[in-house]
């Protein structure tokens, strides 16, 4: 009976961490749309580094930043696009007690309005991440962005 709690409790906590794992993805996707750089960078340790693969396969980032100061500014950078909108697919995490890897699938769509209604540059990303958990609170420790492609489409953003 009480290898059943045990089992219980360990399954418990892995469905905790993951889910606070995903909330790090959420808030990342939130508060660039959002431009809410304090969400934003709730995400990520004061040390942390984001390095953007424009193509993936790339072994260089061709933006990278590291700490607050230079993540911070992805907001601000993003504003060129007077709307985004991040949908989050699937995220797979390893959890090795308080550090962990994972990766999270998103659809990141940038609109560009114009008088005909505008364009939708569209990037198909895979997240790879490592976590640290410092004081009991997660944060992305890394992020590599890897943009496997992208597109461009037509929008009709008011409706026109």
């Amino acid at each position: 009976m009480a290898e059943l709690g045990d089992e219980l409790h360990a399954a418990l906590a892995g469905i905790v961490t993951r889910a606070a794992l995903r909330n790090l993805a959420e808030r990342y996707a939130q508060g660039v749309d959002r431009r809410d750089r304090d969400t934003f960078l709730s995400a990520f340790h004061p040390d942390a580094t984001l390095a953007v693969h424009h193509p993936s396969e790339m072994e260089e980032g061709v933006n990278v930043m590291q700490g607050h100061e230079q993540i911070g500014r992805v907001p601000e950078f993003i504003q060129v696009y007077p709307k985004t909108y991040h949908v989050l697919g699937q995220s797979t995490y390893e959890i090795d007690g308080d550090a962990a890897t994972g990766e999270t699938y998103c659809v990141a769509h940038h609109l560009t309005p114009d008088r005909h209604g505008g364009t939708n540059y569209v990037m198909y990303i895979r997240y790879a991440d490592t976590y640290r958990r410092e004081g009991g609170e997660w944060r992305i420790a890394t992020r590599r962005v890897n943009v496997d492609w992208t597109d461009q489409r037509a929008a009709n953003p008011e409706g026109r």
